[in-house]
Parts: C-alpha cells; sequence; structure tokens
C-alpha cells in the first residue's frame, strides 16, 4: 500500500509536467490539444452503454499496439456483437491509427493519466465489462482499481524484456500487486510468460504474438506495384520505423545513395519527417516527400504518412528495422516478413526477442553488430535478387505457421465474460 500511496503522490506532483509536456508535443502533433479533460477521467459525452449492454475495453498505447490489436478488436466486434466496444489510447498518432483502422465500429477516447481520480472517474463514467491491455501497459492504480471494481482484466500480446523485468523487481512492491491483479495474462512466448510470472503474474498462458495475425493491405500492396512501376529499374532499400539518431547513423553508414537505388526512410513518429528532411537536405540529397507524390527523381523519399508500412514493405526490396541500431529495443520486424521484404537488423532487438530468433532461424531475416555492417548486408541483398526471394519466402511461410494468436486470446476473453455474466446474474 506504501509503495502505490507514494506513486500517486509522485503523479499528482508530476502533472503540471505532464501537461507542459503535452502542449509541447502539441506543436507539431495537434492532436494532443484535443480533449485534454479526458486526460483527468472528464469525458464531455455519454456513456458508451447507457442501456446496460456489456462494455468490452481495449487499451492501445500508440500505433504499435493499435495495429498489434486490430485483429484482436475485429473479432471482438464479429464475435460479440452483443458488446460494446471502447478503445483507448494514449498518444495522438495512436488514436489517428485506432480511428483508421476501425471508424465507427468503437467510441476512441483518451486513456486518463494514473492518478486515483483519474482512474476512478474513468471506470465510473463508461463502466466497462471487461478490459484489455495490449502489451506492457502495467498502470497500478488502473489495474488495482479494475480489480476493486470486479472488472476482469487481460494483458494481451504480453512481452516483457528481461531488462524490463529488472526494472519491476527493483520497485516490486508497486508493480507485484498489479500483475497479480490480472485476472489472465497471454504471453507471446515461454520465455516472456516465465519473466511475467517472475514479476507477479498468476493467470499466465502462452498464446503467441497478435502481430503474426496482420494480414498486408491489399489496396496498399496495389499502391506499392504502382509505386514500382513508375521508378522502372530503381530498387528501394527501406529504413523502417527509425528513430531519433539512427538515419544519422544509417546515412553516415550508407553515403550517396546509388544511383539505381531510391531510399525510403520512414521516421517511426511522423512528426519528425521536417527533421528528417533537413538531416538529407544538409547532406545534399534530392529528396521527396510521400504526402506531396513524385519520388521518380529523388534520392531519398521521407515517409510522413500514418498507417502506411503496407505500402512501404511491400514498395521495398530490403528493409532495416529501426529502433535496433540505437539501444531502444527494436521495432515490428513481422510486417516485413508479412509483406515478403528481407529483413536486415540492428543489434538492439530486445523488444522482439521470440519475433527475431524466430526471424534469424527461419532464414527470413539477418542480424547485424551495427548500422555499417547492416548497410554492408542490406546491399549484399540488393545484388542478390535469388536471396531476397528466399527470404521472402521464409518470411511468409514463418508469418503463416505462427498464426492463431487472435483465436486463443478471443476464447480467453470470452471465457471471462461469461464468467463476470454468472457472477453478476
Amino acid at each position: 500500500m506504501i509503495w502505490r500511496l507514494l506513486y500517486g503522490a509522485a503523479l499528482y506532483a508530476a502533472l503540471p509536467a505532464l501537461f507542459a509536456r503535452l502542449l509541447w508535443r502539441a506543436r507539431r502533433e495537434p492532436g494532443y490539444r484535443e480533449r485534454i479533460g479526458e486526460r483527468l477521467g472528464y469525458y464531455r459525452d455519454r456513456e458508451v452503454s447507457p442501456s446496460g449492454r456489456p462494455l468490452v475495453w481495449v487499451h492501445a498505447v500508440s500505433v504499435g499496439e493499435a495495429r498489434a490489436s486490430a485483429a484482436l478488436v475485429r473479432a471482438l466486434a464479429a464475435g460479440e456483437p452483443r458488446c460494446e466496444l471502447l478503445l483507448t489510447c494514449t498518444t495522438a498518432a495512436g488514436r489517428t491509427t485506432l480511428a483508421d483502422l476501425h471508424g465507427q465500429a468503437a467510441r476512441i477516447v483518451w486513456l486518463p493519466w494514473d492518478t486515483p481520480g483519474a482512474v476512478r472517474r474513468f471506470l465510473a463514467h463508461f463502466r466497462p465489462t471487461l478490459g484489455v491491455l495490449v502489451e506492457t501497459e502495467v498502470w497500478p492504480n488502473l489495474v488495482v482499481a479494475c480489480r476493486a471494481r470486479g472488472v476482469p482484466l487481460v494483458l494481451a500480446n504480453a512481452r516483457l524484456s528481461e531488462r524490463s523485468a529488472r526494472r519491476y523487481a527493483r520497485v516490486s512492491g508497486l508493480a507485484r500487486p498489479a500483475f497479480a491483479a490480472f485476472a489472465a495474462v497471454c504471453a507471446q512466448s515461454e520465455a516472456d510468460a516465465a519473466r511475467l510470472r517472475a514479476v507477479g503474474a498468476t493467470a499466465v498462458e502462452v498464446t503467441g504474438n497478435l502481430k503474426f495475425d496482420a494480414t498486408p493491405d491489399e489496396a496498399k500492396r496495389a499502391e506499392a506495384a504502382a509505386f514500382r512501376a513508375a521508378l522502372g529499374a530503381r530498387q528501394v532499400l527501406l529504413f523502417a520505423s527509425t528513430r531519433e539518431g539512427e538515419e544519422a547513423m544509417l546515412f553516415d553508414a550508407l553515403g550517396a545513395p546509388p544511383a539505381e537505388v531510391l531510399v525510403v526512410v520512414v521516421p517511426r513518429h511522423p512528426a519528425r519527417a521536417d527533421d528528417v528532411e533537413r538531416l538529407l537536405a544538409a547532406r545534399g540529397l534530392r529528396i521527396a516527400r510521400r504526402s506531396r507524390g513524385d519520388a521518380v527523381e529523388a534520392q531519398a523519399l521521407v515517409g510522413d504518412t500514418l498507417g502506411e508500412m503496407d505500402f512501404y514493405y511491400a514498395a521495398a526490396d530490403v528493409a532495416l528495422i529501426g529502433g535496433s541500431f540505437a539501444p531502444l529495443g527494436g521495432q515490428n520486424l513481422i510486417e516485413a516478413l508479412a509483406a515478403g521484404t528481407p529483413a536486415v537488423l540492428g543489434p538492439h532487438m530486445f523488444n522482439f526477442a521470440e519475433a527475431t530468433r524466430l526471424a534469424l532461424e527461419a532464414g527470413a531475416a539477418l542480424q547485424a553488430c551495427d548500422a555499417k555492417a547492416a548497410l554492408a548486408e542490406a546491399m549484399r541483398l540488393l545484388a542478390d535478387p535469388a536471396r531476397r526471394r528466399a527470404m521472402g519466402e521464409a518470411g511468409r511461410r514463418l508469418c503463416a505457421a505462427h498464426r492463431g494468436a487472435t483465436a486463443r486470446h478471443l476464447a480467453r476473453i470470452r471465457a471471462l465474460l461469461a464468467a463476470r455474466e454468472c457472477a453478476t446474474g
């Protein structure tokens, strides 16, 4: 209890800084200015379920979690039509992605900050029947408050790196009750399950990775085919979901792109597109922007649009996966595998350890010790179409072999919904 009191006090003290950060981020992403009261649990609109219909709430913090949970949200909408859906997120890009993916099929709001008052107001307003938190979203006050109100929570697509497990162990008085409060923890792998149990989770089962169930958007694939046709014989080297500092690392290693190669740079956060363009312009490169159209004469294309990773991967001959060249844990490589695009990884993929292991063992990806070695691998792949085809096919086979996590998650959620209905009569 003392840990949660201290945690709650720290959050209240941090509120001015949290508001200042919202306003700072809103300079580039105006979405952060919208409905700020929801961050404190004040919702202007009516409750989602005034009729008493069951409400299933899914929280996907940002873009990656929104995309990972898309198949599960659709399965819930199709398989449980008697329920209403509430989707929450934390980032502006995540909110836009949820709206693009699900439109009017669900209500989308901000999840409040984890202060006791905000959490209480959120739960009182929406009265969820069951909640699903995607991946590593473990907020102590929220989780414990849900348990106190009899709202079962599922930690879906759960992963926990060794680094994160060590951090939770240092605050075990706060973390263990939070993890223990989940009614179900659906782990991506046996290694994740073991680490989750070690930090306090109890009802843990291995259900696989939801990301393997994602299917590429056929409309985006068709767009990519037209894009490639316009490029003629030029090849496409993709720097996918790069984080701050990585673009400089990769272009230092690459130097001037060969005339027959278009480099497509897609920063993880589209708000950084202007910074990336300035970096490339300072290197004397001819630059295009995805939002502006034509890239035929450019040396580099900056991907500044949301929800188009299917387009970028389908257009690419080889993809270097961002977040892995700086020690940030990597980004989702499964989208590249599903598109049949060979993936080259940096040394830091600890947030996707199991998927990385599977991809390397299947021959669908290569891992390099740094940006220079990764660029050398990528250039060798560009020169070897037969090897690219073999790696692409290996990636597709790997994704096909590991599908099914959505159905396993849905079965667990349905069992909890049934148990909740029996308990409430």
